[in-house]
């Protein structure tokens, strides 16, 4: 049996297996199993020749991916400095055509992927490459129109089959490899959704020696994630496209959803501020010891410290460091001296103090 005959017999087994606490066991040994044999296919088929290559520029970047001719060039063009290939044909966009949006000092690389049609994660339409490119930005803009609101899911289920993890967080599990003595698991805390049994079938599908802390309460899938160590976790929200056609459509998905028309403007502001709020970005301006607050500021990411200002500078100013002055949202008062574990948060002023 091939390995496209085993992956349908296993898909099919699983489909039609009922799930209880007497199937589980055997369930998440097949769906090890299944995903073993996805990796190795996706090995077998990796496409050859060049695919997409865009270098990415400002402070963040975000993939517009969606079906053809949903209006995705035209909201690139509305919202950046792009000119985007505009028609009213299908797959227009040929290329990954990029543009600069600019919000509140920010500057957030847009690009307008080509249109994502079903099987892209088995390389139907240049599919992979597509996925490929989506896989190292920072947010997925998921878009539509009112016409084809019913494709979000299988957008989702494409995007997942490709290793892409939507609005997740990865799971908390550490494996240690070893040469010998077994597969020892640990719950670091009550897991509810995976038993210890099947725990241990799945790791032993891919591995027979092995330290495994478990510190989530995890799911079959999810430990299957974290033993591939492939998977890309990504924010993600949802634009609807041409609303000015049809008032009255909603959808109806655990995603964060606007509602816009890229011809005539509407809703295009709250998009952005969407966009902007959920790239989790955080703006620091600095203040020269004896100087004035910089006009523009040093974009950061959710959590990052005075030492991470301080390398966006020069590594000198790490091994330099005596104290940071901090008058913002993340200071306790003005002025407050801090170390450069000190947590920054959006519209911090700093003033590095070095020796």
């Amino acid at each position: 049996m091939g390995i496209e005959e085993e992956i349908e017999r296993l898909e099919e087994e699983i489909k039609n297996t009922p799930y209880n606490k007497a199937t589980e066991h055997h369930i998440g040994k097949l769906k090890a199993k299944l995903a073993r044999l996805k990796e190795e296919a996706k090995k077998r088929k990796a496409p050859k020749g060049h695919g997409f290559f865009v270098k990415k520029a400002g402070d963040a970047s975000v993939a517009i991916i969606g079906p053809p001719s949903v209006g995705k060039s035209t909201l690139l063009n509305k919202l950046t400095n792009a000119k985007s290939k505009v028609g009213s044909y299908g797959f227009t966009t040929t290329q990954i055509i990029p543009g600069m949006m600019e919000y509140d000092g920010c500057q957030i690389q847009l690009l307008d992927l080509p249109g994502i049609i079903y099987g892209a994660s088995e390389g139907k339409g240049r599919g992979r490459e597509i996925i490929a490119m989506a896989r190292v930005v920072d947010l997925l803009l998921v878009m539509v129109d009112v016409f084809t609101v019913n494709e979000i899911d299988y957008i989702v289920r494409e995007l997942k089959n490709a290793g892409i993890r939507i609005n997740e967080k990865p799971p908390d599990v550490i494996i240690k490899k070893k040469d010998r003595g077994g597969i020892n698991i640990e719950f670091a805390k009550k897991c509810s959704k995976l038993s210890y049994e099947t725990a241990k079938a799945i790791i032993l599908e891919y591995m027979s020696n092995a330290d495994v802390i478990i510190r989530d309460d995890i799911t079959d899938e999810q430990l299957i994630d974290a033993i591939l160590g492939n998977r890309v976790y990504l924010p993600a929200i949802v634009a609807v496209n041409k609303v000015d056609m049809d008032r009255d459509v909603k959808v109806d998905v655990d995603i964060d959803t606007i509602y816009i028309s890229a011809e005539t403007g509407e809703g295009l502001e709250e998009l952005k501020r969407e966009i902007f709020e959920k790239l989790e970005l955080v703006r620091v301006y600095l203040k020269p010891e004896g100087g004035k607050v910089e006009e523009k500021p040093m974009v950061l990411r959710k959590g990052a410290t005075i030492k991470d200002v301080c390398l966006n500078l020069h590594r000198d100013f790490v091994r330099n460091f005596r104290y940071a002055i901090v008058t913002g949202p993340s200071a306790s008062f003005p002025g407050q001296r801090v170390g450069l574990g000190h947590e920054v948060m959006d519209g911090d002023v700093v003033t590095i103090i070095s020796r």
